[in-house]
């Protein structure tokens, strides 16, 4: 697509060279390879974004560990479901955006990548104030977030638990749940109680007793009414049945599993969960309002260069990482 005198001129569908991360088989992070890809000129409704950032999340080595498929004909897979970076061509159709604006986008495919066609919907504006790094790795967490306490009924006076309150979502569940008025509990290793203060939560250790440490809290907050796991372990998920009354509003966003047999919600892309569609992907402005004056943090842990996203997804893997790892093309 050519600009000329202000009218945009589309142009026939060129191939563009660029590099991609792709899943070469079925494993660890040592499948992912940097490979060659032709990137063509958008079409109907699409922008071409040279990616400036490209956030890691957890679904990203999920997909090709094996755990949701292991069919072959999916391999190469594409990894990487949201970036930032500068639109470059405009398709037709496209009504906002235009070639130099700088956007965030998700959900898109294989954002691994030095440039991607996505979609002008799933595209909202970079805050000004928000760099390419925490900009990327701004909207799925967000959205998460959102969608947890959408289900889960929370509202002003609420006590909430949050069940790893310092990892991406975590952190994104204590923001939004303290901006609806709630008090918010949030377990996290004792190195981060005071990022957690920060942010408005009171912090408690998980770990052995930690059931008796929330008797001690409630004391002084009251009855817990919701809680919020983001990690997925027994003990997350027993101690929220144990101090939640209503198991409807106790969600999991990693605990699908044993989801059912307690009766709690599970949502987002497991195994019998409810996706959100709609919640999350009405989230998008909201959560980039929200991060252009500040109100909302995302903490970026690690950066790392297109061809190290291996070792980002190795350090992700080991549960240890608290913020976002995040890919610079």
């Amino acid at each position: 697509m050519l600009v000329k005198g202000g009218t945009r001129v589309h142009s026939e569908a060129v191939a563009v060279s660029s590099r991609a991360v792709v899943a070469s088989a079925y494993g660890g992070p040592e499948v992912l390879r940097v490979v060659d890809v032709d990137t063509s000129e958008p079409g109907p409704g699409n922008v071409l974004i040279d990616v400036r950032a490209a956030a890691v999340n957890a679904i990203d080595w999920k997909r090709y560990s094996g755990a949701f498929t292991t069919d072959p004909n999916q391999l190469p897979m594409r990894l990487g479901y949201e970036v930032s970076g500068v639109v470059s061509a405009v398709g037709p159709s496209v009504r906002w955006l235009s070639p130099g604006d700088e956007v965030i986008a998700w959900r898109v495919d294989g954002g691994y990548a030095d440039r991607i066609v996505a979609s002008e919907q799933v595209t909202v504006r970079r805050p000004s104030n928000l760099d390419w790094a925490p900009a990327s790795g701004l909207l799925l967490t967000g959205a998460t977030a959102v969608h947890t306490l959408s289900a889960t009924g929370t509202h002003d006076g609420d006590v909430v638990l949050v069940h790893g309150g310092s990892g991406g979502v975590g952190r994104m569940v204590v923001q939004l749940a303290v901006l609806r008025g709630a008090q918010v509990v949030a377990t996290a290793s004792p190195n981060h109680h005071d990022d957690l203060r920060t942010l408005g939560a009171i912090p408690v250790a998980y770990g052995e007793g930690l059931l008796d440490r929330l008797r001690d809290v409630v004391r002084t907050t009251g009855p817990i009414s919701v809680a919020i796991d983001t990690v997925g372990t027994d003990e997350a998920l027993d101690t929220s049945v144990a101090v939640v009354e209503d198991r409807q509003r106790i969600a999991t966003i990693a605990g699908f599993r044993r989801a059912g047999e307690l009766g709690i919600r599970a949502l987002g892309g497991g195994p019998g969960a409810d996706p959100g569609t709609l919640v999350r992907e009405a989230a998008r402005a909201q959560l980039a309002e929200l991060a252009s004056d500040g109100t909302l943090d995302v903490r970026v842990a690690q950066t790392y260069a297109l061809e190290d996203a291996a070792k980002a997804h190795a350090d992700g893997l080991t549960g240890h990482v608290h913020g976002k790892l995040v890919l610079l093309p």
